[in-house]
């Protein structure tokens, strides 16, 4: 069973190299004990608002502030039942607020939220920001991107990464234009040690790719992590506002390793214990009839035996049928837990090569335009980073030539305002 104080996590966001203003949004509320784990677990969410002006602001800002507020109100409801509710108010509230004010009209935000309880992990989810988790070397998406490219890679059963000639940040549902709108809410998804939940807005996933993003996250701690992918999409020209918000469950196999954590219990172990009765029973009664059927001695007692098990296995079909009508969580239209799309991020030399080919290029421009980075930093990482590449260690030697570039961005953070282009150092492959 995961405690609440298993997990470590970090958030971060940028207003990026093109905009001057920060339309993202993001909040963290935790549980402070075992009792408030139980009942509400930890709550996480990001929000990319549109809109011109400050109006994008205040609908992720609203966004940020309600649903946590509504879901805390509902908690005693169940998960799924309190997260769809707190998603229906904000999306009330941010559309009371456009109508009150012309200045505002069409105001709108994505929305996603993590909530990590004692069942697991369940999503809430309207727009194109995105939830992610990474295990056992591969990251997979737990949100539907509500946009004209996803919705054409549905119709035409292709991935999403081979639509073309459609733009992708084209979003058909978010939080605020219209009055109703419809929410995603999916889970329980299991948590294990070692798994690792980031969510985004698109300000990274439209420049950092999947297979990137889950290195990144299981190679670093939480807060690095953020740091780095955050550089990663500036050194991308950085057109957007960026936001990441990275949770990792303590122990276990590290994420990165091609360990999943534990495999969990046997199969047989998951099956209710109605069902497997209910089998034993049929087996009993074939017993029966084949020992009747051979004149041999011992088909009643059988006979007895399987009506005894058969009868235990229908009270316990019987009360189980029942639990799931009483239970909020099951309810008809509820989407079970789903992924969406997966992709494997082992690191590779690859990787590590274009990390080295990124240092590189900032070494120079750094050399260039006499900026002062911490040199001593940036040496200390890159001298460890070859030395673990030579072992052929690549996660720990990626790991390091990933810290060797922060210097060398923060460096570039403090220029990039001054300059008047900015070209991209490390371009997006596939």
């Amino acid at each position: 069973m995961t405690r609440f104080d298993q997990f470590e996590h970090a958030s971060l966001t940028d207003v990026g190299v093109r905009r001057s203003h920060n339309q993202d949004d993001f909040a963290v509320h935790l549980a402070s004990d075992e009792a408030q784990w139980g009942q509400r677990g930890h709550l996480f969410l990001v929000a990319d608002g549109m809109g011109a002006h400050a109006v994008g602001e205040k609908a992720s800002e609203q966004a940020a502030s309600v649903v946590p507020h509504i879901y805390h109100k509902h908690t005693q409801e169940g998960s799924a039942s309190a997260l769809r509710k707190a998603f229906v108010e904000a999306n009330a509230s941010i559309h009371a607020c456009g109508q009150q004010n012309r200045e505002f009209e069409g105001m709108g935000t994505t929305s996603t939220a993590l909530l990590l309880r004692p069942d697991g992990a369940w999503v809430g989810h309207v727009g194109d920001s995105r939830a992610y988790r990474v295990r056992g070397g591969v990251i997979e998406q737990l949100s539907y991107d509500h946009s004209l490219v996803w919705e054409h890679a549905r119709l035409q059963q292709i991935d999403p990464d081979e639509v073309q000639d459609i733009p992708s940040n084209v979003i058909h549902r978010c939080l605020g234009p219209e009055p109703l709108v419809q929410i995603d809410v999916e889970g329980p998804h299991p948590l294990r040690p070692g798994d690792i939940f980031l969510l985004c807005s698109d300000g990274l996933s439209g420049q950092v790719t999947d297979a990137e993003m889950g290195a990144a996250a299981a190679a670093l701690p939480p807060a690095e992590a953020c740091r780095f992918l955050v550089d990663l999409a500036n050194l991308r020209g950085g057109p957007d506002n960026i936001t990441v918000l990275i949770a990792r469950v303590r122990g276990g196999a590290p994420a990165g390793s091609g360990a999943g954590g534990p495999a969990g219990p046997p199969a047989w172990q998951r099956v209710p214990w109605w069902l497997l009765i209910l089998g034993a029973g049929t087996l009993l009664a074939g017993l029966a009839v084949l020992l009747a059927a051979a004149g041999s001695a011992g088909p009643v007692p059988t006979f007895v035996l399987a009506f005894v098990a058969i009868a235990a296995g229908l009270v316990g079909l019987g009360r189980h049928y029942l639990r799931e009508k009483d239970d909020p969580e099951a309810d008809e239209d509820q989407p079970r837990a789903r992924v969406h799309r997966r992709h494997p991020c082992k690191v590779d030399a690859a990787l590590v090569d274009r990390v080295a080919a990124a240092l590189k290029t900032l070494r120079q421009q750094a050399d260039e335009k006499h900026w002062e980075p911490d040199w001593g930093e940036y040496n200390s990482h890159l001298e460890r980073g070859e030395d673990l590449l030579k072992k052929g260690d690549l996660d720990a030697a990626f790991a390091e030539h990933c810290r060797a570039l922060m210097p060398l961005t923060g460096a570039l953070n403090k220029h990039r305002n001054k300059e008047e282009a900015f070209t991209p150092v490390w371009d997006k492959s596939r």
